[in-house]
Protein backbone atom coordinates (compact mmCIF):
# COMPACT_ATOMS: atom_id res chain seq x y z
CA UNK A 1 0.00 0.00 0.00
CA UNK A 2 1.29 3.66 -0.78
CA UNK A 3 2.21 4.82 2.71
CA UNK A 4 1.09 8.54 1.61
CA UNK A 5 -2.90 7.65 1.67
CA UNK A 6 -2.29 7.65 5.41
CA UNK A 7 -1.05 10.91 5.73
CA UNK A 8 -3.60 12.97 8.19
CA UNK A 9 -6.03 10.47 7.78
CA UNK A 10 -9.32 10.59 10.14
CA UNK A 11 -10.18 7.27 9.14
CA UNK A 12 -8.64 4.14 8.04
CA UNK A 13 -10.62 0.87 6.57
CA UNK A 14 -8.12 -1.81 6.57
CA UNK A 15 -9.51 -4.55 4.04
CA UNK A 16 -8.37 -8.46 4.69
CA UNK A 17 -9.01 -11.46 3.14
CA UNK A 18 -10.53 -14.11 5.63
CA UNK A 19 -9.72 -17.50 3.26
CA UNK A 20 -5.96 -15.80 2.97
CA UNK A 21 -3.89 -16.08 6.14
CA UNK A 22 -1.04 -14.13 4.68
CA UNK A 23 -3.59 -11.40 4.47
CA UNK A 24 -4.21 -11.59 7.94
CA UNK A 25 -0.66 -11.92 8.65
CA UNK A 26 0.03 -8.46 6.76
CA UNK A 27 -2.42 -6.76 9.07
CA UNK A 28 0.14 -5.68 11.95
CA UNK A 29 2.27 -3.66 9.13
CA UNK A 30 -0.80 -2.14 8.16
CA UNK A 31 -1.98 -1.14 11.31
CA UNK A 32 1.34 0.09 12.24
CA UNK A 33 1.43 2.26 9.30
CA UNK A 34 -2.13 3.83 9.76
CA UNK A 35 -0.89 5.11 13.47
CA UNK A 36 2.27 6.29 12.53
CA UNK A 37 1.29 8.11 9.15
CA UNK A 38 -2.62 9.08 10.09
CA UNK A 39 -4.05 11.58 12.47
CA UNK A 40 -2.71 10.58 15.86
CA UNK A 41 -6.59 10.02 16.80
CA UNK A 42 -7.36 7.82 13.27
CA UNK A 43 -10.13 5.58 13.77
CA UNK A 44 -8.45 2.31 12.42
CA UNK A 45 -11.90 -0.30 11.18
CA UNK A 46 -10.40 -3.82 10.40
CA UNK A 47 -12.35 -5.15 7.45
CA UNK A 48 -12.37 -9.07 7.04
CA UNK A 49 -13.68 -9.79 3.80
CA UNK A 50 -15.35 -13.01 2.36
CA UNK A 51 -17.46 -14.26 5.14
CA UNK A 52 -19.99 -15.74 3.00
CA UNK A 53 -17.23 -18.30 2.16
CA UNK A 54 -17.36 -19.80 5.24
CA UNK A 55 -16.04 -23.71 4.10
CA UNK A 56 -12.79 -21.41 2.64
CA UNK A 57 -12.59 -19.68 5.78
CA UNK A 58 -8.40 -19.02 7.11
CA UNK A 59 -8.73 -16.41 9.79
CA UNK A 60 -11.50 -17.62 12.83
CA UNK A 61 -13.73 -14.38 14.18
CA UNK A 62 -11.89 -14.78 17.58
CA UNK A 63 -8.27 -14.44 16.33
CA UNK A 64 -9.71 -11.35 14.35
CA UNK A 65 -11.02 -9.81 17.32
CA UNK A 66 -8.65 -10.52 19.74
CA UNK A 67 -5.63 -8.66 17.50
CA UNK A 68 -8.36 -6.00 16.54
CA UNK A 69 -8.94 -5.38 20.41
CA UNK A 70 -4.68 -5.46 20.77
CA UNK A 71 -4.49 -2.68 17.87
CA UNK A 72 -7.72 -1.01 19.45
CA UNK A 73 -9.16 -1.42 16.51
CA UNK A 74 -12.74 -1.95 15.00
CA UNK A 75 -13.43 -5.14 13.74
CA UNK A 76 -15.91 -6.12 10.89
CA UNK A 77 -16.83 -8.77 8.57
CA UNK A 78 -18.36 -8.26 4.59
CA UNK A 79 -18.81 -10.04 1.97
CA UNK A 80 -18.57 -7.69 -0.98
CA UNK A 81 -20.36 -10.28 -3.29
CA UNK A 82 -24.01 -10.30 -1.26
CA UNK A 83 -23.34 -6.75 0.49
CA UNK A 84 -23.62 -8.16 3.99
CA UNK A 85 -22.53 -5.20 6.52
CA UNK A 86 -20.94 -3.53 3.70
CA UNK A 87 -22.76 -0.52 4.94
CA UNK A 88 -22.15 -0.64 8.16
CA UNK A 89 -18.18 -0.65 7.88
CA UNK A 90 -18.55 3.18 6.17
CA UNK A 91 -21.27 4.05 8.73
CA UNK A 92 -19.44 2.92 11.97
CA UNK A 93 -15.98 4.57 10.74
CA UNK A 94 -17.75 7.79 10.30
CA UNK A 95 -19.76 7.71 13.29
CA UNK A 96 -16.08 7.23 15.12
CA UNK A 97 -15.08 9.87 13.08
CA UNK A 98 -17.86 12.24 14.01
CA UNK A 99 -17.98 11.51 17.17
CA UNK A 100 -14.23 12.06 17.41
CA UNK A 101 -14.55 15.72 16.08
CA UNK A 102 -17.45 16.41 18.34
CA UNK A 103 -14.88 15.54 21.49
CA UNK A 104 -12.23 17.51 20.16
CA UNK A 105 -10.20 14.67 19.45
CA UNK A 106 -9.93 15.66 15.73
CA UNK A 107 -9.53 19.00 14.22
CA UNK A 108 -11.76 18.79 11.29
CA UNK A 109 -9.74 21.96 9.88
CA UNK A 110 -6.80 19.92 9.56
CA UNK A 111 -7.70 16.50 7.79
CA UNK A 112 -5.23 15.88 5.19
CA UNK A 113 -2.60 18.11 6.98
CA UNK A 114 -4.23 21.34 5.16
CA UNK A 115 -5.30 23.49 7.24
CA UNK A 116 -9.01 24.90 6.20
CA UNK A 117 -10.61 28.53 6.91
CA UNK A 118 -12.15 27.89 10.45
CA UNK A 119 -16.03 27.94 11.04
CA UNK A 120 -18.27 26.98 13.63
CA UNK A 121 -19.78 24.14 14.49
CA UNK A 122 -23.81 24.87 13.91
CA UNK A 123 -26.30 23.39 15.89
CA UNK A 124 -29.66 22.65 14.42
CA UNK A 125 -32.50 22.52 16.25
CA UNK A 126 -33.04 19.19 16.62
CA UNK A 127 -29.42 19.47 18.38
CA UNK A 128 -28.07 17.31 15.62
CA UNK A 129 -24.82 18.77 15.23
CA UNK A 130 -23.53 19.39 12.16
CA UNK A 131 -19.88 20.86 10.73
CA UNK A 132 -19.95 23.32 8.16
CA UNK A 133 -16.40 23.02 7.20
CA UNK A 134 -16.64 21.34 4.06
CA UNK A 135 -18.78 19.61 1.30
CA UNK A 136 -17.99 15.99 0.67
CA UNK A 137 -18.07 14.26 4.48
CA UNK A 138 -20.25 16.39 5.82
CA UNK A 139 -22.70 15.61 3.56
CA UNK A 140 -22.07 12.13 4.65
CA UNK A 141 -22.14 12.52 7.99
CA UNK A 142 -25.93 14.94 7.06
CA UNK A 143 -26.92 11.78 5.39
CA UNK A 144 -25.84 9.06 7.98
CA UNK A 145 -26.89 10.63 10.93
CA UNK A 146 -29.82 12.69 10.21
CA UNK A 147 -28.94 16.12 9.58
CA UNK A 148 -30.68 17.12 6.79
CA UNK A 149 -30.84 15.36 3.07
CA UNK A 150 -28.19 15.43 0.78
CA UNK A 151 -29.73 18.32 -1.51
CA UNK A 152 -29.53 20.38 1.92
CA UNK A 153 -25.85 19.92 1.46
CA UNK A 154 -25.31 21.13 -1.87
CA UNK A 155 -26.02 24.54 -0.68
CA UNK A 156 -22.63 24.61 1.19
Amino acid sequence: MTRSYYRGAAGALIVFDLTDRDSFNHLPKWCDDARSLGNRNITVMLVGNKCDLKEKRAVQLLESSQFAQSYDAMLLETSALTGEHVDEVFLKCARSILNKIESGEIDPNTFLGVTAPKKPINKDSDSQPRSSFCGCCCRLFRRCFGGGSDSDSKKN
